[in-house]
């Protein structure tokens, strides 16, 4: 299983598993669908749109949490 880190470029998580799009969009990231998301990491992403380390850190926890237990 893949595991989501801060670091990954927001095009990399969604071809983790597309139903992280919901954690961005509930965050107010609607990145995965324009040009950001293919050079833009989830840390890089979180810091536009005004969301502090203590967000980003959530978002990964959150995100390997519902991969771990809501396998496709």
């Amino acid at each position: 299983m893949a595991k989501i880190h801060k670091d990954m470029i927001i095009s990399e998580i969604i071809n983790v598993d597309r139903r992280l799009a919901m954690f961005l969009m509930q965050n107010g990231m609607h990145c995965f669908g324009c040009g950001s998301a293919q050079f833009e990491s989830l840390e890089e992403a979180c810091a536009v749109h005004g969301l502090g380390s203590d967000k980003v850190d959530e978002l990964v926890l959150s995100m390997n949490s519902f991969l771990e237990n809501n396998p496709e």
